[in-house]
């Protein structure tokens, strides 16, 4: 987007930033215009400079019309009282639309200590203080409540009058909802409500009807609407991806690639294809017993540029989410399965890593240019790996496809090699796949199997991440790192304590290492509680993040790791696809008309890699936590057809109320409450992360392997339900609950069948 040429008397963006940040007051154009002393033209340009600083994510336009930071606080806004410590209040922003976690306000109270209330809303002027911000408030504004998901029931109340309620679809919500206006939602409708009132007297007021909960997608449209996930594409998204779609692809500016005989090989259910490889020995003598390989990537950043329409809703949704029943893309599909996804027979613009690779599978040397491509094939693992241990090739290929399939076989031995030697954190843990039939129904869920050919491919990818991340840093451009830190001590600590109930010792004062978990793996190769380990050796990392300052990525054993090979699905890399493309001066010629010119990163994006990393950071985990609660949503409703089933099932948490279990190669987790293991009282082992009987006859621990039989599956949840085979039919008859928190001699909580901790407090009315 070009920007206004600045007349002498505009301000800077960075006067204006710190205007903004230093005023007591909201700051709209007027109050900047008079803080500079513009008139006339100068506020015509004001006015421009802004909308520049807007698109650039310099800063917000909250209600109002009045600036504030990106990413921060508006100077004037309306808060809502989280939580309450002592004589401190905290609250939170009452909208919040930024990708980043909201942040916690210190609200300084006037006058009478203890007015504000948790779920009370204020007008309230904010400052930075420190790391963080306070607020002082201004007024108190009218009730307003959190939204939630859930599904309209009907019960029948006193007298035989229904009564409607609102079941929530969080199986971490333990009541459900009396609602006080249903609007044009009917009983079984999956609605948005807002929750209103305090204490007993919450109530839900629908506010949005979403639809059949059963219907085809529901259960991702669950999720979308509870991580309000975007997931409709705006007219001027569409239309710009209409003229992108039309760019010419010709060789020139490029490398013509279309002659070598390179493949896709991707899950059979992928919805795009972003990634292509080729390989053959290297011919030089002096790389002898080595290769060449490209790595051929979607060349998004052709068709998405910055300060275009797309780019910003591509940075406003962070990646593409991948449900079983439908794929929310990043990109508008004209392009995410259209000119960006590689298909065999069809030009393609590429971005190209070239790979040198050595007879140990070192990569030497690495190189990238802007390619054209047409692929050969696009092979789903199973057929690749069938046809390369078979050495016969698929019905329809052409006789390049299978040489092409056993070269790449050939170089991945070599760089499956290096990576032995590099010993990265080896975590195999299972993926569960959700097979649909044609009518959107459950067909099977299974654990995906494992195959080479997938190996081969996330070889491949690692090395040409680490190639990008090394590129950018020969260049001293900034780099959109992939970091993984080592796990903190508590992490370690931890642990070290939970090891220790399987009688195996963890040495703190070592240095860690991925080796140093994968010799501890390797301990319990044998053993059928290896899966429980491999949780808990998950458990203790830490969670991977983008930013600009590199402290390299500990899982993989690797010192400087990007993304760069899935541009049509994830932000960060496309941001790496612009540093490149500026860093090695890769422009393509032309001047595309209704788009912007520049395809690469350019100055305002290259200083904001750190605000750009936290947003996509947490878009990321809001997409992994959608995904894996749907999967949760298909495994209650395969399992919902069994109930009453005897299955077999292993436990995967202790809590003083219950324990939590898992269903053998399905996975959801359900409850087995403690009202339901038998007559004594059971003692809460923390340490051991064990529930074990007064009597010491039964113990129940994180591991262990039991049957189960299944009592409810709630598809709208999630949630399951277990009780043992042999619970009698209401539970057994307990003692009666301590509900103090007390704890016996040797430090263990003591409860009961029925308890639950005392500091429990009813959201609403129960069922």
């Amino acid at each position: 987007m070009a920007k206004a040429q600045k007349p002498a008397g505009l301000p800077t963006p960075d006067q204006i930033l710190r205007f903004i940040e230093t005023s007591q007051d909201a700051v709209g154009k007027r109050e900047i215009a008079k803080h500079f002393g513009l008139h006339g033209a100068d506020k015509i340009a004001l006015k421009a400079l802004l909308k520049d600083m807007t698109d650039e994510g310099l800063v917000d336009l909250a209600a109002g019309r009045a600036f504030h930071k990106h990413g921060g606080l508006p100077r004037v806004t309306v808060l809502r009282v989280a939580s309450i410590d002592g004589s401190t209040v905290w609250a939170v922003p009452d909208r919040w639309e930024a990708a980043t976690p909201p942040p916690q306000v210190r609200v300084m109270e006037k006058g009478r200590k203890g007015a504000l209330g948790v779920g009370d809303r204020i007008l309230a002027r904010t400052e930075e203080r420190g790391a963080g911000h306070i607020a002082h408030p201004m007024k108190k504004l009218q009730a307003g409540g959190e939204t939630i998901i859930g599904v309209l029931v009907e019960d029948m109340g006193p007298g035989g009058k229904p009564i409607l309620w609102l079941r929530p679809a969080d199986k971490r919500a333990r009541y459900d909802f009396a609602v006080a206006d249903k609007g044009d939602a009917n009983v079984g409708d999956l609605v948005r409500a807002e929750l209103t009132g305090r204490g007993p007297a919450i109530k839900a007021k629908v506010i949005d009807r979403i639809g059949d909960p059963f219907a085809p997608r529901s259960l991702s449209m669950i999720a979308i609407a509870k991580h309000e996930i975007p997931h409709v594409f705006g007219a001027e998204t569409i239309a710009e991806a209409e003229i992108a779609a039309k760019l010419p692809l010709s060789p020139d500016g490029r490398e013509d690639l279309r002659n070598l005989p390179i493949l896709a090989i991707d899950p059979v259910d992928a919805r795009d294809h972003d990634d292509a490889v080729w390989a053959i020995p290297d011919e030089d003598a002096t790389n002898k017993g080595g290769w060449r390989a490209i790595v051929a990537i979607a060349d998004v950043s052709y068709y998405v540029r910055p300060d275009g329409a797309l780019d910003r809703e591509a940075r406003r949704r962070g990646n593409s989410v991948y449900f079983p029943d439908q794929v929310v893309p990043m990109l508008p599909e004209t392009l995410s399965a259209g000119m960006c996804s590689l298909k065999a027979g069809q030009d393609r613009a590429a971005m190209a890593c070239h790979l040198v690779i050595d007879k140990h599978g070192k990569v030497t040397s690495w190189r990238f240019t802007r390619a054209l491509v047409r692929l050969h094939a696009n092979i789903a693992y199973e057929r690749a790996q069938a046809a390369y241990d078979a050495d016969t090739p698929d019905e329809g290929w052409d006789a390049d496809v299978l040489p092409a399939l056993k070269n790449l076989w050939g170089c991945w031995k070599l760089l499956a090699k290096a990576r032995d030697a590099r010993a990265p954190l080896s975590l195999d843990l299972p993926e569960r796949q959700v097979i649909l039939d044609e009518q959107g129904g459950i067909a099977e869920i299974r654990v995906r199997e494992r195959l080479d050919a997938m190996r081969l491919i996330e070889d491949y990818m690692i090395a040409a991440n680490v190639a990008a991340a090394k590129a950018l840093e020969a260049k001293k451009s900034p780099v959109m790192y992939r970091i993984h830190e080592p796990p903190s001590r508590e992490k370690l600590v931890s642990l070290k304590d939970y090891l220790e109930t399987f009688e195996q010792s963890f040495a703190l004062g070592q240095v860690i290492t991925p080796a140093v978990f994968n010799r501890l793996i390797d301990g319990f190769s044998e053993d059928d509680r290896l899966p429980e380990i491999m949780q808990a050796i998950l458990r203790s990392q830490t969670q991977a993040y983008y930013g600009p300052a590199n402290a390299g990525h500990f899982g993989l054993a690797l010192g400087s790791y990007a993304h760069f090979t899935s541009p049509i699905r994830r932000y960060a890399d496309l941001v790496v696809h612009r540093a490149l493309v500026d860093s090695y001066k890769l422009e393509v010629p032309g001047k595309p008309k209704g788009l912007p010119e520049r395809t690469g990163l350019g100055e305002a994006d290259a200083k904001g890699l750190s605000r750009i990393g936290e947003a996509i950071s947490a878009l990321e985990r809001r997409a992994m936590e959608a995904e894996r609660e749907t999967v949760d949503r298909y495994v209650a409703a395969y399992l919902s057809t069994k109930k009453g089933e005897i299955v077999p099932a292993r436990i995967t948490g202790v809590q003083p109320f219950g324990f939590f279990a898992t269903v053998d190669g399905l996975g959801g987790d359900g409850l087995v409450p403690v009202s339901t293991l038998g007559n004594e009282r059971f003692f809460y082992d923390e340490a051991a992360r064990s529930l074990d009987s007064e009597r010491g006859r039964v113990s129940y621990t994180v591991g262990q392997r039991l049957d189960l039989r299944l009592m409810d599956a709630n598809p709208i949840s999630g949630a399951l339900r277990f009780e043992l085979p042999d619970a009698p039919e209401g539970g057994f008859r307990n003692r009666p609950p301590r509900r103090d928190g007390t704890k016996d001699k040797a430090g263990k909580h003591i409860v009961g069948k029925r308890g639950r901790p005392a500091n429990i407090k009813h959201k609403g009315k129960r069922r």
